[in-house]
């Protein structure tokens, strides 16, 4: 059983606290302009940033875009060299909201975690021999496809804007487009880290009321699954010096995302699809996708994603909670400067590889 709470390690990783010693500026949710934030993010963490050799490779990048209801939606589908053997050709996609607090970020600071992501949750076919008793027809060759979604910012745009992208790159993914890219509609996964696993939480809830077709699973990286105003995490961790993340920054961006204009309609902070964590047991349906919860210890978000994993848990939904004591909030993007992290995202991909195709092949 997942515990309302989760502990810390003496020290951060070694390799991170590297990391971050040496990148003392790179903060989320700092007393800088949010402005100066996304540039520096960029300028550090930005692929386009990282020396070639801690690029991570991967198979092709395709640039398209979703009509949304606000717009066009660019995405960026990551196709690994690995791939797996399914019936019909298709295969499994994740559908991915880059965490920054829904005002900072890009899926250029996110790719190389994604790419990673996506390379190693790709299976070669031979691997499966010992797992599938094969037909005599022939089966084809397709690939497990990440997809990082340039979603409309806060404070620029607010609530439920985001929401509505996220939602209708989902029936995108789910559609013929995705179908002609050899996707899976019944294994079209939603995850996100940060504000992006909130938003993963929140859409589960809102596309189950809605009876809409949902996400096949959550995958959750130390999500915001409601502001940390009174957990040990928050008190334990309220320094932005070595942490990333400036605790006290979260509200911030939390004022970013409601609207607050008299012309909009507004939503109380403890809104079903603004705050998933702070909805009670019972009215969390037991048939919400299944969840994969990352959570790190050293991370002011720590105990409220560990608490909605536990409700969620008590609610009769089929979670898996791993928990890294010696790490801090953003590992996906540390990766490449850090062991640790990169062990941790290689555990994301594994689940996410569970989640897709272990009840086929294991």
């Amino acid at each position: 059983m997942i515990p309302k709470t989760a502990s810390r390690s003496p020290s951060i990783a070694s390799s991170l606290a590297d990391f971050l010693n040496t990148h003392s500026d790179l903060h989320l949710g700092g007393e800088g302009d949010f402005h100066q934030e996304r540039r520096h993010h960029l300028e550090v963490l930005g692929f386009h940033a990282l020396p070639d050799d801690m690029k991570a490779p991967i198979g092709q990048v395709e640039y398209t875009a979703v009509k949304g209801p606000h717009g066009t939606i660019p995405i960026r589908l990551f196709h690994p060299k690995a791939k797996a053997s399914i019936d019909g050709g298709q295969a499994a996609a994740l559908v991915y909201m880059h965490g920054g607090g829904y005002t900072v970020g890009s899926v250029d600071e996110f790719e190389n975690g994604l790419r990673l992501v996506a390379e190693a949750a790709g299976v070669k076919a031979c691997q499966f021999n010992r797992y599938v008793h094969y037909k005599e027809e022939k089966k084809e060759l397709t690939d497990s496809q990440t997809i990082g979604v340039d979603y409309r910012l806060a404070p620029e745009h607010h609530f439920p804007t985001q929401l509505d992208e996220y939602s209708a790159v989902i029936d995108w993914a789910q559609g013929p487009e995705g179908q002609r890219r050899g996707i899976n509609p019944d294994l079209v996964y939603g995850g996100g880290d940060s504000a992006g696993g909130n938003m993963t939480a929140a859409l589960a809830l809102r596309r189950q009321d809605q009876g809409l077709k949902n996400m096949a699973g959550q995958i959750l990286l130390y999500p915001e699954a409601r502001i940390p105003f009174d957990t040990p995490a928050a008190e334990e961790n309220n320094t932005g010096g070595s942490l990333y993340l400036v605790c006290n920054g979260i509200f911030s961006f939390a004022d970013h995302y409601l609207p607050k204009s008299p012309r909009d309609k507004t939503y109380p902070p403890s809104h079903r699809y603004v705050s998933p964590g702070m909805q009670k047991v019972e009215d969390l349906q037991k048939d919400l996708p299944p969840v994969a919860l990352f959570t790190c210890g050293w991370d002011p978000l720590r105990d409220v994603g560990v608490e909605y994993g536990s409700k969620l848990q008590e609610a009769g939904v089929r979670v898996k909670w791993h928990h890294y004591e010696d790490l801090t909030h953003g590992f996906l993007q540390f990766a490449p400067w850090s062991r640790e992290c990169m062990e941790a995202t290689m555990d994301v991909a594994r689940e996410l590889k569970r989640l897709a195709y272990g009840s086929r092949f294991q």
